[in-house]
């Protein structure tokens, strides 16, 4: 069996009022982070402009405003990503101590490339169209080749000296290609960039198993990752952090034994 470093846990502070699953629940996030960092999160990822389908977009003053009390009060401490299209968030977070950029555009805002360079890390996700009519972009004649190939042009037009992929589990796929994509994630592996993955708590785990409510897909969650750990992904974008790391631990400890 391979040899596996610990795998990363990223915890989800989203300061929105809309997301699917924590809308309006963080408030200014600061709790959340210091709680999932306390259940063992390796890095928080801050996002102030919610991509569920059909999420209407936020300018880029209110997108700032709510991340910056979250990044100026963790980014001296422990590792912050900031989820954003728009490469002014970008500079600024990255400007008050964020680390990562996680662009769920892949760099669709023509100036976040040069962005990327101030930043220790960008995850470039594959995502067509945007939140509100990614529903109806679902048409693919070779998904796994398609996704992949995008996402590695992509990465090669940021800067930063480490840069992830992230196959955008539910955007612009459907449940059975989002379910396709998490089963040949070692095709992404294979490109030799490091993968994340996000799949905590969406709507495809609730197609899949019947389960209407985000409260109920955390199993599902749980089996999407650890479906992903073993075809090689590195990092795990999640809202459970306490339970993801104690499964990755368990997966470890596991192989490890072997």
């Amino acid at each position: 069996m391979r040899a596996n470093p610990r795998p990363l846990v990223v915890g989800i502070v989203n300061v929105t009022p809309d997301s699917f699953y924590d809308g309006g629940r963080h408030g200014n996030g600061v709790n959340a982070a210091e709680a999932m960092l306390e259940a063992g999160a390796d890095w928080i990822d801050v996002g102030g402009e919610s991509t569920r389908p059909g999420a209407e977009p936020v300018d880029a003053e209110t997108e700032w405003a709510r991340v910056q009390p979250v990044i100026e009060a963790f980014a001296r401490t422990t590792a912050v990503s900031i989820d954003t299209h728009k490469a002014v968030v970008a500079a600024r977070a990255i400007k008050a101590g964020a680390r990562v950029i996680n662009d769920v555009s892949a760099l669709s805002d023509p100036l976040m490339a040069a962005v990327t360079a101030d930043a220790e890390a960008t995850v470039v996700m594959h995502m067509r169209g945007t939140p509100e009519n990614m529903g109806a972009l679902t048409h693919y004649e070779h998904l796994i080749d398609e996704v992949t190939a995008w996402l590695v042009e992509r990465a090669a037009q940021a800067r930063s000296r480490t840069v992830w992929i992230d196959p955008g589990i539910g955007f612009a796929k459907t449940a059975q290609q989002s379910l396709s994509l998490l089963h040949h994630t070692d095709v992404l592996v294979a490109t030799g960039l490091p993968v994340l993955i996000g799949a905590s708590r969406k709507s495809f785990i609730g197609h899949t198993l019947g389960i209407d409510h985000a409260d109920e897909r955390l199993s599902g969650s749980l089996a999407a990752v650890a479906t992903a750990w073993t075809k090689g992904a590195k990092a795990f974008r999640v809202h459970d952090v306490a339970q993801t790391r104690q499964m990755l631990d368990m997966l470890c400890a596991i192989q490890g034994a072997a």
